[in-house]
This record gives structure tokens, C-alpha cells and sequence, in this order.
């Protein structure tokens, strides 16, 4: 009994619930109440449970976290699926695999300066109008959607576009445009402060879209599945409480990762992003949601090609783990 027990022991501590921990090190391409269920995992000990010692380094751009990633810095990446798109179109050897989806719409608000009893996209025509930068996933999903509402971002708008990511709202608080295309908690902290007013969600109106996934080399997916599982079944595991848990309750979970934002607009942000359905509560990218996001490449003239579902994302660990 005794050689039994030592025997248990030891295939524990070497397996990923066990004492021995395994390192995985991730890039985020920046740090955002958006990705709250990511933070949660951590926070709530998801991670540890797994076995796993997570490494987390914030790159700031998707160039660089997929830098990061190809180099051998990173052997997960945190950013927009389209950048995997990118790299593939470039003939990478060892393709970036989408494995996991976090954020499953675009996270930008249209804010107004002026309050608005009731906004209409109509409003936008003639207007000046603080836009991302070209080429960017928010840029994309914003002219996307204002095409939608028969709107030339390009004819009927005065666009700004040459501002740097950063510093977009500073220059729409200096007086800078009617409207502007703001993240959070930017949009809702205007809002609060009287800034500026939110009329309307480009979340809500592009619809579903893996926004933001995680992503690791062929190679590494090959050699790791195991521990991608582990990573999985931990962020699955925050998914789940972050959709059952009060806002309030998730806001004081991942305050800390946010050292300069007050927990009331952390739990504000989190309102706006539970009530519209940002965060995925599963971690298996859907079909629809890749098709619609080359879609919206395209008509940006953004997509360098055409990749099938199959090719560049990864269905077997998601699978495994809800199972």
C-alpha cells in the first residue's frame, strides 16, 4: 500500500492538476477590460489548478506580440485573429493556429459630443469623424458598419484617420470631431465625465467576429497539445464564471490588472460588454464567426486571401475540453 501510494504521488506531481508546474508564456497585445475573463482565470487560481505557471508579458501592437509569438518569446499569443490571416498570406512555415476564442464582437463605442435625444446613422453625414487607424481591426469594423447603414466613410464623412491609436482621445476631448470610435473604459469614462455620450455599440451592430483569440505555432500545438488543454480547460473555467458571476463581483476580481481605474468603472465597463455579449463563453471559434470576419477584411480591402476554417484554426482542443 505504501509503494502504491508512493507511486500515485509521483505521477501526480508530474501531471498538469499536480505540484510540478508547467510554464506557459503569453503576449497580450495590450491590456483591456476586455479581456476580463482572461484576468479572472488568473486571479481566480484557473491557471494554478491547472498545473499551470502562466507568464504574462503585454507587447502593446500586434506586430510586436506577433513578433513575440514567431520569435520564440511567446509560446501563446493574445490578439485579433486577423493577424494569423496576415502571417499565413506571407508563407510562414510554422503558421500562427487560432486555438481559443476570448472576445467574440468588436469592442468599440461610437461616442457623440454633442447629447443626442435619439441617434440615428443619418446623424454621421457631413460630420467629422475621429476613426482608427487604416488597416486596424476597429477601422475595419467601423467602416464596415456605417457601410451598412448606407454611409461612405470615405464620401459622406470628413474621416480622421492619421492619429495615432493613443492618442485619439485626448485629441476628441481637445475639441478634435463630432464623433469618434473610442474603446473602453475611454467611452464610458467620457460619458461619465460629461466628454462625451455613447449612441451606439460596433460590437452589437458587426455582429459575431473572433475579435480577439489565442493563438499558438503549429509547432508548439503539435508538440504541446497537452499543456494547450490545460489552458484551455482553465480559461474555459473563467468563461463560465464571468457569464455567472455579478459584475461587481468580476470588476474586484481583475481590478489589480487596471491600477489607475476606479472598480466602479471596471464593473461599468463589464456591464456594457456582459449586456452585449463581447466576452465568449466558449472557447471554440465558430465557422460563421471566421467567414464573417474575412468578409469584413475584404470589403476594407484588407484580406491578402481567402483561408479556409480548417487551415488556420484549431478545433480539437476546445472540442476536447467542453467534452
Amino acid at each position: 500500500m505504501l509503494l502504491s501510494l508512493i507511486v500515485i504521488l509521483a505521477i501526480s506531481a508530474c501531471s498538469f492538476g499536480g505540484s510540478a508546474k508547467e510554464t506557459i508564456r503569453v503576449s497580450e497585445v495590450t491590456r483591456s477590460i476586455f479581456y476580463a475573463p482572461f484576468y479572472a482565470a488568473i486571479s481566480q487560481g484557473f491557471f494554478e489548478e491547472e498545473g499551470i505557471d502562466l507568464e504574462l508579458t503585454t507587447t502593446w501592437g500586434g506586430d510586436n506580440t506577433m513578433t513575440s509569438l514567431l520569435s520564440g518569446g511567446a509560446d501563446v499569443a493574445l490578439v485579433g485573429a486577423e493577424t494569423s490571416i496576415y502571417v499565413y498570406a506571407q508563407k510562414a512555415t510554422d503558421p500562427p493556429i487560432n486555438f481559443a476564442q476570448l472576445t467574440q464582437t468588436d469592442g468599440t463605442f461610437l461616442v457623440s459630443r454633442e447629447k443626442l435625444d435619439s441617434f440615428d446613422w443619418e446623424d454621421l453625414k457631413d460630420s467629422t469623424f475621429l476613426g482608427q487607424r487604416t488597416g486596424g481591426m476597429p477601422q475595419m469594423v467601423g467602416e464596415h458598419v456605417i457601410k451598412q447603414h448606407g454611409i461612405d466613410p470615405h464620401l459622406d464623412l470628413n474621416l480622421i484617420q492619421n492619429i495615432d491609436f493613443g492618442n485619439i482621445p485626448s485629441a476628441f476631448a481637445s475639441g478634435t470631431g463630432d464623433f469618434v470610435q473610442l474603446f473602453e473604459p475611454q467611452a464610458s469614462l467620457f460619458e461619465n465625465e460629461g466628454i462625451g455620450h455613447i449612441v451606439a455599440s460596433f460590437g452589437t451592430e458587426s455582429g459575431t467576429v473572433p475579435y480577439t483569440v489565442f493563438m499558438a505555432k503549429q509547432s508548439y500545438i503539435n508538440e504541446e497539445a497537452e499543456k494547450l488543454m490545460a489552458f484551455t480547460r482553465a480559461l474555459t473555467k473563467a468563461q463560465l464564471w464571468v457569464d455567472e458571476q455579478p459584475v461587481e463581483v468580476v470588476a474586484e476580481a481583475i481590478v489589480d490588472f487596471f491600477e489607475d481605474t476606479d472598480v466602479e468603472l471596471v464593473a461599468q465597463v463589464i456591464e456594457r460588454y456582459k449586456s452585449q455579449g463581447s466576452y465568449a463563453t466558449s472557447p471554440l471559434l465558430q465557422p460563421d464567426a471566421w467567414e464573417n470576419l474575412q468578409l469584413i477584411m475584404d470589403e476594407a480591402g484588407e484580406l491578402p486571401q481567402q483561408v479556409d476554417y480548417s487551415e488556420l484554426v484549431n478545433t480539437s482542443i476546445a472540442e476536447s475540453v467542453l467534452k
